[in-house]
């Protein structure tokens, strides 16, 4: 899987994520709205926890439509083994016990798996632990991270 085909299937998920949540804003919304939704009493609240929903679903697009922003104004860099990895890079590590994982330092849409024939992407962010563990190191460089409680040392054994 190369930098291209990744930034192409991530604007893609975000888009189909886009695309069902506005239909189900819109599906709450008019939930919220309808006539059956007016409260009979004081305890009656199926209106207001049905546009609390849709309020929920509206800002989440709104955050998927800034995700796809970035994504699509990104410029997508090349890496050496020894330029420091920033953002775009596609970083390949490996863990004590010889596992490989791939992964690709994105602006947003951190936790997206991308799975093809030759294996899983997952998209991580400068935010998370692993990204910021990776910031400004470079091919060959091994580091400490802790998921959880399991503190994890990888090697960077490929960076593009």
């Amino acid at each position: 899987m190369n930098k291209e085909e990744i930034l192409s299937r991530i604007t893609a998920a975000l888009d189909a994520d886009l695309e069902l949540l506005t239909r189900a804003a819109r599906t709450a919304h008019a939930a919220a709205t309808h006539v059956e939704c007016i409260a009979d009493n004081k305890y009656d609240t199926t209106g207001l926890e049905a546009s609390y929903v849709a309020q929920g679903q509206a800002n989440r697009a709104q955050d998927i439509r800034r995700a796809l922003e970035r994504y699509r104004t990104l410029t997508l860099r090349s890496f050496t083994a020894t330029t420091p990895i920033r953002l775009t890079a596609l970083v390949t590590l490996e863990d004590e016990d010889g596992n490989t994982r791939l992964v690709f330092l994105g602006p947003d849409a951190g936790g997206l798996k991308l799975v093809d024939v030759d294996g899983e992407c997952i998209v991580i962010t400068p935010e998370s632990t692993l990204g910021r563990a990776l910031l400004g190191k470079v091919c060959g460089d091994a580091f400490d991270t802790s998921s959880g409680m399991t503190p994890k040392t990888f090697t960077i054994v490929d960076v593009a």
